[in-house]
């Protein structure tokens, strides 16, 4: 009997049907996804970012914190706070941040800390450097930094004041936008019992 060694085995053809059909629905699926991910994701009020109430954060915050904590009350036209978080513990000492976007959905975050200023102003601003002008709003000083993706204002409080060592204003925004933030501040009082 002669052996047929030029043709291939019986199943040969259909484990090339079966790999094909798996690339291909990879390939489409792969597709799908990608278009998926390019679409907007918003909540049902429009808003990408959801708006929050910080008070309820900020009443926690002011009895915890060891500073006279911070808020812009009320908050300026145009401004919405998304996140409020205080973190008694962190990695910066006790720390409170407040975010905030404008109606152009551009953000700033005030953040107040008593650990060291150096280190905590240089993560919190990615990086943007002290220049030589200052601002004065909300009966403070603050210290204008740069940065190629953030500006920020700074005030740190002379020592013995029950202010934080130091507070930040910072965001895409520009830093007239930033004083009129600052402007706002005040310090948040509970309400008692």
């Amino acid at each position: 009997m002669a052996s047929d060694t030029g043709t291939t085995a019986p199943g040969r053809p259909r484990l090339k049907t079966v790999r094909d059909m798996v690339l291909s629905m990879a390939v489409i699926l792969a597709g799908a996804l990608a278009i998926y991910l390019a679409q907007p994701f918003e909540n049902p009020g429009g808003q990408a970012v959801p708006t929050v109430d910080f008070r309820v954060e900020a009443n926690t915050a002011a009895r915890a914190a060891p500073y006279a904590l911070l808020v812009p009350e009320p908050l300026p036209e145009g401004w919405r706070a998304t996140s409020a978080r205080y973190d008694g513990d962190g990695e910066h000492g006790a720390t409170w941040r407040l975010n905030l976007m404008d109606e152009d959905e551009q953000y700033a975050a005030l953040a107040q800390t008593d650990g060291p200023a150096g280190p905590f102003v240089a993560w919190l601003t990615e990086e943007a450097r002290a220049t030589d002008e200052t601002r004065t709003a909300g009966g403070r000083e603050w210290t204008v930094h740069t940065g190629d993706k953030y500006h920020a204002l700074v005030s740190e409080a002379a020592p013995g004041s029950p202010d934080a060592p130091v507070t930040v204003l910072t965001g895409t925004v520009s830093p007239d936008r930033l004083a009129g933030l600052a402007a706002a501040l005040t310090v948040h009082r509970p309400p008692s019992g």
